[in-house]
């Protein structure tokens, strides 16, 4: 079973390194609603947490078909991105993961390894 959805989170900026922080979150943003429009998501969902004093402080939820999704990841901008994310985000982490139908899926798997 394949993810049909990326998790794409981080804590905050590393400091100085702000302004290229910034940049960055306009061009990804740029870029996965280029990827929508031409239906190769389905969405995708920015976040930002408010102030709680733990180490997630943003995250974006990009849901789609997993072949598409695995396609993606594996694409020149996709890894640049997440290359530039890793330099000017601390904690940066992309996860894959289950929504909608696909979450039926999961607990049905987990289910078979608990006896009634």
């Amino acid at each position: 079973m394949k993810a049909n959805a990326l998790f794409i989170g981080w804590n905050r900026s590393i400091a100085g390194r702000e302004q290229k922080s910034m940049q960055l979150f306009k061009k990804v943003m740029e870029y996965y609603g280029q990827l929508q429009t031409d239906g190769r998501i389905e969405s995708f969902e920015p976040v930002v947490l408010a102030n709680h004093g733990g180490d997630l402080n943003g995250f974006v939820l990009m849901k789609g078909d997993p072949e598409k999704l695995d396609e993606i990841r594996r694409e020149d901008t996709f890894l640049d991105y997440s290359i530039e994310g890793s330099y000017c985000l601390e904690n940066f982490g992309i996860v894959p993961g289950y929504v909608g139908d696909s979450i039926m899926d999961v607990f049905a798997r987990w289910s078979k390894h608990f006896s009634s």
